[in-house]
């Protein structure tokens, strides 16, 4: 794992994150996990494909995403329905869509999944790729950014 395809993941969500609260998010104790997993309730799954492939989760508390949605939609939200999960799946579009933008103009050909939102603790997601995980601490909560990616060998095309 290079820290060059974990660093437009924080960045991004550091932008992200403050348009949306007016403040400057803190960074807190970074850590390996040796599999890709959360343990916050609301997790948005967002996936990497291309030369460089895998996973960011981005997890966080019931009572955070609740916060992140009212912001999002305007207006305050009391559990996560539709629109409100609508939303926290947007913030993880947002930070994933400009985290792949960096990773395109360092010269990476990658593309994301769109992102899925799970509600639940330990979730353990099966992959081969340790996981980077970066608290992002805001006014409305913490954010864990979970990124596990690797660099994907070229294929070799087959002549015909």
């Amino acid at each position: 794992m290079k820290v060059e395809f974990i660093e437009p993941f924080v960045s991004a969500a550091f932008s992200v994150l403050e348009t949306l609260t007016g403040e400057r998010p803190t960074r807190g104790q970074i850590a390996l996990r040796t599999s890709t997993f959360t343990t916050q309730q609301v997790t948005i799954v967002a996936g990497v494909n291309g030369n460089v492939e895998g996973v960011a989760l981005y997890g966080m508390s019931m009572v955070t995403s609740e916060k992140i949605a009212s912001v999002m939609i305007g207006s305050p939200v009391a559990g996560l329905d539709d629109m409100a999960l609508s939303a926290i799946s947007e913030l993880g579009n947002m930070v994933t869509g400009n985290a792949i933008t960096s990773l395109s103009r360092n010269g990476y050909d990658v593309d994301i999944t769109p992102p899925s939102v799970i509600k639940g603790t330990h979730v353990e997601m099966s992959t081969r790729i340790p996981a980077l995980v970066v608290p992002v601490i805001t006014n409305v909560g913490a954010i864990e950014v979970n990124v596990a990616l690797a660099e994907i060998a070229a294929k070799k095309e087959v002549a015909a």
